[in-house]
Parts: structure tokens; C-alpha cells; sequence
């Protein structure tokens, strides 16, 4: 990744929910331990496709990715422009397949028949592939929703508790309050009972 991290503390007010001050070696820590955790998730579900697929679904799956490539359209661009020009220009021979072009339009009637099917194919078990991946990615984030209203759930009891307690010192806070008070006018009644 290409961020620079700043090596000043990052004060807890700035990460709102933590009693904590992260550095720039923890917050690279912390992307360090999501990297991994992501790369680990990607790794089991490329095995996962490896291990349940059979060899004859890969080899269309990377036919398809050649046959969708820039690779493949410069190849065959420069095929064709070949052909043409071997069967076109006079100076080559011999023709095997002259003006009209009838066996270039054959070969390329083949690979557009032979070619959609496997492509078709692939799509397929993308989208397969791809649906398996929201589910997944469905139940992290259901998982994390659950979390965030535990902790909500938590910092509502939290603050409850808290409203509770500045209660509680509120009427204690009166009644010292009270208490000085009683005491200040017995103390000034006494004063004026000896004047």
C-alpha cells in the first residue's frame, strides 16, 4: 500500500470508541494484520475454486481469459492481416485461399462457435463463483452488524449507568450542600446567641 503514515500519536478523540493513542506502528500494525486477514480469505476461495473445479472448467476458464485479452486481439489482428495479404498481393504464392476469402470465413465461423460456448461457460461458473462470494461477504457483514449493536446495546447501558451514578451524586452533592448549610446558619445562630 502506498500510504504514508505519520509517526505522531493519533489522539483516542480522533479514533472515536477508543481509550487508546495508535502511532503510526500500530495503525501499520493494524492494515498489516487486514491485509492478511483479506489475502488469507482470497487464498481459501482460489483453493476452494481449484479443489471443486475440474480441469476441463480451468482450461476454459483461461481460454476464455485469452480469448478476452488484448493479447488475443493483437495475435489475431496480425493472423488476419497475414492471411489477407499472403492471399491478396501477387508476389506471394501460392493463393491457397483467394479473393473471397471462403476458408478464412470457415476458420473464423469455427472459433466464433467453438469460442462463445466456452466463454458462456466460464461466465457461468464466474457468476457461480461470484454468488458464493456475496454470501460470504453477506454473513461478515451481518457478523459485524451484530457486533456494532452489541456494542451499541453496551454504550446505551453504559450511558444509562452514567445518568444513573450523576444522579446519585447530584443528590449527594445537595444533601453535603444542605448539610453545610444547616451547619453554616447553626453556626451563625450559635455566634448570635453568645453576642
Amino acid at each position: 500500500m502506498g500510504k504514508e503514515i505519520k509517526e505522531e500519536t493519533i489522539k483516542a478523540s480522533d479514533i472515536q470508541g477508543f481509550d487508546i493513542e495508535l502511532n503510526g506502528e500500530k495503525l501499520n500494525r493494524i492494515d498489516r494484520l487486514v491485509d492478511n486477514y483479506e489475502s488469507s480469505i482470497i487464498t481459501h476461495l482460489d483453493s476452494e475454486y481449484v479443489n471443486k473445479t475440474k480441469w476441463a472448467d480451468r482450461l476454459a476458464d483461461r481460454i476464455a481469459s485469452f480469448g478476452g485479452s488484448w493479447k488475443f486481439i493483437i495475435i489475431f489482428s496480425v493472423f488476419l492481416a497475414v492471411w489477407i495479404l499472403w492471399n491478396s498481393l501477387p508476389f506471394f504464392n501460392p493463393h491457397f485461399d483467394s479473393h473471397p476469402f471462403i476458408l478464412l470465413n470457415l476458420c473464423l465461423s469455427f472459433i466464433a462457435a467453438f469460442q462463445a460456448p466456452v466463454i458462456m461457460m466460464s461466465q457461468n461458473r464466474q457468476a457461480a463463483r461470484d454468488k458464493h462470494e456475496s454470501v460470504i461477504d453477506f454473513a461478515i457483514n451481518y457478523k459485524s452488524e451484530q457486533e456494532v449493536n452489541d456494542m451499541q446495546r453496551h454504550l446505551h447501558k453504559l450511558q444509562a449507568d452514567m445518568k444513573d451514578i450523576r444522579a446519585i451524586l447530584l443528590e449527594i452533592r445537595a444533601a453535603e450542600v444542605s448539610r453545610e448549610s444547616e451547619s453554616l446558619a447553626a453556626k451563625i445562630e450559635n455566634e448570635e446567641n453568645t453576642i
